[in-house]
């Protein structure tokens, strides 16, 4: 699915994405990614569901963003408390969505000014 860039400004759009790879800002990207409106993107080393640690979600404690959305693959999966636990000690909800629900949402929640993340998973 193809979608249009908003033009304002320099915040990180999902612009695109298809089986097996995502657009932020017209750039296409084949791997697992973190994605948060003001930083550059980073390369998320998860290649699938099962391989989940609770390492993985660390990465998001230090941006500490209001919610971080977990695009779970081609599937709706929700991955086990305990490797999002950190997260809600920290007081950052944490919603899972197959990963075009979740492209969608973060623009959303993006364009809206909230303080979103996203973990968006694309198994090899």
């Amino acid at each position: 699915m193809k979608l249009h860039q908003d033009s304002s400004g320099a915040l990180n759009t999902v612009t695109g994405y298809g089986p097996g790879y995502v657009e932020i800002n017209l750039e296409r990207h084949t791997g697992s990614i973190v994605l948060l409106p003001d930083t550059p993107v980073i390369a998320w080393p998860v290649s699938s569901f099962e391989t989940l640690s609770a390492a993985d979600f660390d990465l998001l404690l230090a941006p500490a963003p209001e919610v971080l959305i977990f695009g779970s693959g081609e599937r709706l999966r929700f991955p086990h408390p305990r490797l999002t636990a950190a997260l809600a000690a920290h007081r950052i909800g944490v919603e899972t969505m197959d990963f075009k629900a979740a492209c969608r949402t973060y623009n959303i929640l993006m364009a809206e000014g909230r303080k979103v993340a996203a973990a968006l998973l694309i198994e090899a």
